[in-house]
């Protein structure tokens, strides 16, 4: 089977494409995909040796665009859809992971007919997935009762290091890639509890503040792990004992594979409030905690520091399950071959 991958701009889509990718070539499948020129669809896949083709169209967010910007990205996007009829008249099936790097190939595969499926990685379904839903064969989603695949596709690394929690020796705080400065300045802000508490600090920045960070924690004489970025963030997981994080999806339900119990601050400017209603779907479960920025996230985390782990952990591991991705190619491929 011919497999095309497209969509992206964050992190957390492509962090799915890439799964995707990695499945269907464990099922020996061949895979494609196409991707937009803005946002981070190139470092991520430009000198893939994995996927047989890759293009990067040149497209732009339409959501929050308004007059003549809206416009414009819509007339990129109509031009980046006649590019991309091109590669998926070639390939026998197209899965999209959502954002607006999705919406040329997604268009092109309903126009040719060709079977389309979605993944959706948030509990708020983003605007071009609900108008193309009803074209796709599958609809994926972790938190939906009826979908056929609910296991979010994750790094198996994750689900070999997961394990149950107790007692809190040791933390991390998660800001993203890029950092989040609330966050830090979150963590900065309990570190002397911590001390006190004689809990291990890991603290993920961003490349923007990873400096600035660096001397407070030095100020207020206490050794934190601190880094803007890491290859081993599975690892460090499976060290911690408890989380502090936005709550986009890849990372919720990375730390969900790993069992571990987090305080979530979504983002607040998440288009649609996407990260609230991710993190609440856990809350829901009892399986972690969120609160808002202006919910003061400082005194909730103060209580947790003082609860057992067990509960939660042992909720989470019940959530999610390993082989997200594969099942996915599988009924790809099941579909396809019928």
């Amino acid at each position: 089977m011919k497999l095309l991958i497209t969509g992206g701009g964050t992190g957390g889509h492509l962090a799915i494409a890439k799964s995707l990718r990695d499945a269907a070539s464990t099922l020996g499948h061949s895979s494609s995909f196409i991707g937009s020129t803005s946002g981070q669809d190139q470092s991520w896949f430009t000198n893939d040796n994995v996927l047989t083709q890759v293009h990067f169209l040149k497209t732009s967010g339409v959501v929050n665009k308004k007059g003549l910007g809206k416009i414009f990205s819509l007339f990129l996007t109509l031009k980046a859809t006649l590019q991309a009829m091109l590669y998926v008249r070639k390939v026998d099936a197209v899965i999209s992971v959502g954002g607006f790097s999705a919406a040329p190939a997604s268009f092109a595969a309903v126009i040719l007919a060709k079977p389309y499926f979605i993944h959706e990685q948030n509990v708020a379904i983003g605007r071009l997935n609900r108008l193309l839903r009803p074209y796709a064969k599958e609809f994926f989603s972790s938190y939906e009762k009826d979908s056929s695949v609910k296991d979010y596709p994750v790094r198996e690394s994750f689900f070999e290091k997961a394990r149950e929690r107790s007692e809190i020796k040791t933390i991390i705080f998660l800001g993203g890639s890029q950092g989040a400065s609330y966050i830090n300045e979150l963590a900065i802000k309990v570190a002397p509890t911590l001390k006190k508490k004689e809990i291990k600090i890991y603290h993920q920045v961003g490349k923007l503040e990873i400096e600035k960070v660096e001397k407070e924690y030095e100020v207020l004489g206490i050794k934190a792990e601190v880094f803007a970025f890491r290859d081993d963030i599975d690892a460090l997981m499976q060290k911690s004992d408890l989380a502090v994080s936005r709550s986009g999806a890849s990372t919720l339900w990375e730390l969900s594979a790993s069992n571990l119990p987090a305080v979530y601050i979504p983002y607040p400017f998440a288009a649609g409030d996407h990260q609230f209603f991710n993190a609440s779907f856990l809350v829901k479960k009892e399986a972690s905690w969120m609160a808002r920025q202006e919910e003061n996230p400082y005194e909730l985390l103060l209580e947790v520091l003082e609860q057992n782990m067990q509960e939660p952990s042992k909720k989470l591991k019940l959530l999610i399950h390993k082989d997200g991705a594969k099942k996915i190619i599988q009924k790809v491929e099941d579909c396809w071959q019928n």
